[in-house]
């Protein structure tokens, strides 16, 4: 496997993953989205995404997750690497993926400064 693939391992599945992260309260806004974050110690960054229909329809919300899923991926190797990741859209329009790549980061670092 490569460094930019998305395995299993790479993501929060179960509802008390989700729960675990947001009973932290560990949060920031970053550009379009809002970033809860909780240390693992699995010694690789997991991300859940929660993108409810507020956001649109079926395909609006699949292309959040899709672009945020890549943002992800691509910048896994710059994340912290003890940390779970839980993203929320703020608003309903996504920005392009460098955007999207820059603000993970960033709120990754801030967040894990902070845990």
């Amino acid at each position: 496997m490569s460094e930019a693939d998305f395995p299993k391992a790479n993501r929060l599945l179960r509802k008390r993953e989700f729960d675990r992260v947001f009973a932290r309260k560990c949060s920031t806004a970053a550009g379009p989205f809002v970033l809860y974050a909780e240390r693992n110690e699995l010694g690789v960054p997991r991300l859940g995404l929660v993108v409810s229909r507020r956001y649109g329809g079926a395909v609006a919300r699949n292309r959040w997750k899709r672009l945020l899923r890549e943002a992800f991926r691509l910048e896994k190797t710059n994340l912290p690497q003890d940390i779970d990741l839980v993203i929320l859209p703020r608003r309903s329009e996504t920005g392009s993926l460098e955007e999207l790549r820059k603000a993970v980061v960033g709120a990754a670092r801030r967040l894990r400064k902070r845990l």
